[in-house]
C-alpha cells in the first residue's frame, strides 16, 4: 500500500518541480486564504469541497473522483494538517512546508485572481542530502553559440530561484539579452519576438541520450503548462554517470532519440517556450541520477568560457552574468 501510495504521489508531482525564468514573488492574499480553506476541508474529510475549487481546465485534468482519492490516501498516511508554513512561489504556484500527524509534505497549489485552484500537488518532504558527486567532472562548453545571460543561477535563493529543490538546487535559467536589455525585440506577445526562440541547443560533452521528449505545444508568452511541466526535454548521460537536464524545447524541433550516442556540439534541438515557462528560454542542470525523486543536482562549471566579456576557466556561472563559448 505504501509503495503504490508513493508512486501516485511521485506520479502527479514529479514533473512540478522545473521552475523557470519567473521573478520570485511573496504570498498572495488568494493563496493564504486558499490554503487555510484547503486545510479546514481536508482535516475534516471534505474532499469534495476542495474539488468544487478547482477551475473548469483543472477539473478536466484532474476529475473530482481523482483528486478525491488522492487526498483520502495523502491523509490515510499522513493524518491531519497541523500547520502550513509559506515557503517560496515558483512561477505559478506557492509552496508551503506542511506539518502533519505523521510527517512533512510540500504543497504546491496554484490560485488564480478568483481564488480558484489552477493546479493543486503534494510530495513527501525531504531535507537535501549532499550528492556524492560535489561537481561534475566531465569537461563542459555552453550547450548554445552566441552571448547569452544567466536569469537564475548560483547557491543561494535570491540568486537562484531553484535553490531548495533537491534534483535542480543549482538548476540555470538562461536568455537571450538584445541591446535593449530585454529578452524580447518589440512586446514580447509571441514566442518568435523573443531572441532566444528557435535558437540551437547544443550537446556540451560527449553523452548518450537516456530521455528525450517531444510533441508539447509552446505555450503564450505568459501562459505556462503545468500538465507535463518540463515540456520537451532531454536528459543526456556522460561517460562519468552525470545527467545534463535541458528543458522547454520548441515542439517538434528535437534532434536525437532515446539510445543516441552523440558528440560535443551536435545539435539536439531549438529553445522554446513549451512547459512550465512562461517565455522561451533553456532550462539546464546536472543531477546524479535519472529518476527525479532519486536525484540530487550537481554543481555545474564550464571548461573555458567568456563571463561578461572576460575569459574564465572552470566556471559556475552566476545570475546577470553574460556567457560565451570561446571560439576555436
Amino acid at each position: 500500500m505504501e509503495k503504490n501510495f508513493t508512486k501516485k504521489i511521485v506520479s502527479l508531482i514529479l514533473m512540478v518541480l522545473i521552475t523557470t525564468s519567473a521573478i520570485a514573488q511573496q504570498e498572495s492574499p488568494q493563496a493564504k486564504s486558499i490554503i487555510k480553506l484547503f486545510t479546514e476541508c481536508f482535516n475534516n474529510g471534505r474532499y469534495n469541497l476542495i474539488s468544487t475549487l478547482f477551475t473548469e481546465e483543472a477539473k478536466s485534468k484532474f476529475p473530482t473522483d481523482r483528486t478525491m482519492g488522492f487526498l483520502q490516501q495523502l491523509q490515510s498516511k499522513y493524518g491531519n494538517i497541523k500547520s502550513t508554513t509559506f515557503m517560496s512561489v515558483e512561477n505559478t504556484f506557492t509552496t508551503y512546508l506542511t506539518d502533519l500527524d505523521k510527517g512533512q509534505v510540500v504543497v504546491w497549489i496554484a490560485v488564480d485572481s478568483l481564488s480558484a485552484i489552477n493546479g493543486l500537488f503534494a510530495k513527501p518532504y525531504q531535507a537535501i542530502i549532499p550528492s556524492k558527486f560535489e561537481r561534475n567532472t566531465t569537461k563542459l562548453s555552453l550547450p548554445f553559440s552566441g552571448e547569452w545571460s544567466i536569469f537564475w543561477g548560483g547557491d543561494t535563493k535570491a540568486l537562484n530561484l531553484h535553490n531548495g529543490v533537491k534534483f535542480q538546487q543549482y538548476a540555470f535559467d538562461i536568455v537571450i539579452n538584445g541591446v535593449n536589455g530585454r529578452s524580447y525585440k518589440t512586446d514580447g506577445r509571441s514566442n518568435r519576438d523573443y531572441y532566444a526562440f528557435d535558437e540551437k541547443i547544443l550537446a556540451p560533452a560527449d553523452a548518450t541520450v537516456v530521455l528525450a521528449v517531444d510533441g508539447i505545444a509552446d505555450n503564450i508568452p505568459g501562459k505556462v503548462n503545468t500538465m507535463y511541466v518540463p515540456g520537451n526535454s532531454v536528459i543526456l548521460k556522460t561517460a562519468n554517470n552525470e545527467y545534463l537536464f535541458f528543458a522547454h524545447f520548441k515542439q517538434n524541433t528535437l534532434n536525437v532519440k532515446e539510445g543516441d550516442v552523440i558528440k560535443k556540439g551536435q545539435l539536439l534541438g531549438r529553445c522554446g517556450n513549451s512547459g512550465n515557462s512562461s517565455e522561451p528560454h533553456l532550462h539546464f542542470h546536472i543531477q546524479d541520477n535519472l529518476g527525479f525523486d532519486a536525484a540530487t543536482g550537481i554543481k555545474c562549471y564550464f571548461e573555458r568560457i567568456y563571463v561578461n566579456g572576460k575569459i574564465m576557466d572552470d566556471h559556475s556561472p552566476l545570475k546577470g552574468e553574460r556567457i560565451e563559448n570561446i571560439k576555436h
